[in-house]
């Protein structure tokens, strides 16, 4: 009897990586070209807030400013017991990239007509880190093509369990 391996989980493939948030949307509206990993920016209360997991990544993007990257439309949720201290939940964030990268990986998104399209956050060793990918966006044609592709290798699977 054929033995079935066991999904990949993100804690599987790096223990000192803690998961926050996914945009699992991204994937299916954008084809991710290149990833980078990236640091982020944020104050007390945003670093609480995540910890118990109060955040979207549905409609953000990063953007690039001045030879710096931001993270705009992010929605981190105030924290209830920061009361006065308190964070704004939209605000802009800055994403801590080399000079290095934000020029071949950032600028390579603004001179191709490309988006920079945050995949995930998590905690990396305490610290707050974004996925960031350069993507390009799919049209619906490209969608229905890639959903049959997954239905045609998932079948297969099945097919091969089987016997």
């Amino acid at each position: 009897m054929a033995r079935r391996k066991r999904k990949k989980k993100a804690s599987d493939v790096n223990p000192n990586q803690r998961p926050i948030t996914e945009n699992r949307k991204a994937r299916h509206n954008f084809t991710v070209l290149d990833t980078l990993e990236c640091g982020i920016v944020l104050t007390g209360s945003e670093v609480k807030s995540l910890r118990t997991g109060k955040v979207s990544l549905a409609e953000a993007y990063g953007r690039v400013k001045e030879d710096e990257v931001w993270l705009i439309g992010c929605d981190i949720a105030e924290y209830v017991q920061a009361n006065r201290f308190n964070h704004e939940p939209r605000r802009p964030r800055k994403l801590l990239l080399h000079r290095r990268e934000i020029k071949r990986f950032a600028h390579r998104a603004y001179e191709k007509g490309l988006t920079l399209v945050p995949l995930k956050m998590y905690f990396m060793e305490g610290r707050a880190k974004v996925l960031l990918g350069i993507c390009k966006g799919r049209q619906r044609h490209d969608k229905r093509e890639a959903m049959k592709q997954a239905e045609a290798r998932r079948e297969m699977r099945r097919q091969i369990y089987r016997q």
